[in-house]
């Protein structure tokens, strides 16, 4: 599982891109638990808190950015 730390200090391209990845290792990994072919059950909490960790870096940044401006 990724790291906070180790998040804030990726771009938002970076963090971007991570989310479109893990959005499809989520998509994959219902389609495989879907049909029982699921090795590793924990994997899907690991990727869906994983993204929304980045999904709240990205908030947190948006939030700065506008009160910045504001």
């Amino acid at each position: 599982m990724a790291k906070t730390e180790d998040l804030r200090v990726k771009t938002d391209d970076q963090l971007q891109a991570d989310l479109g990845d893990l959005k499809k290792e989520a998509f994959n990994l219902r389609f495989q638990a879907a049909t029982n072919q699921l090795e590793k059950p924990s994997r899907m909490r690991e990727v869906r808190r994983t993204i929304a960790k980045i999904k709240t870096l990205q908030t947190e940044r948006a939030k700065a950015a506008t009160a910045e401006k504001a």
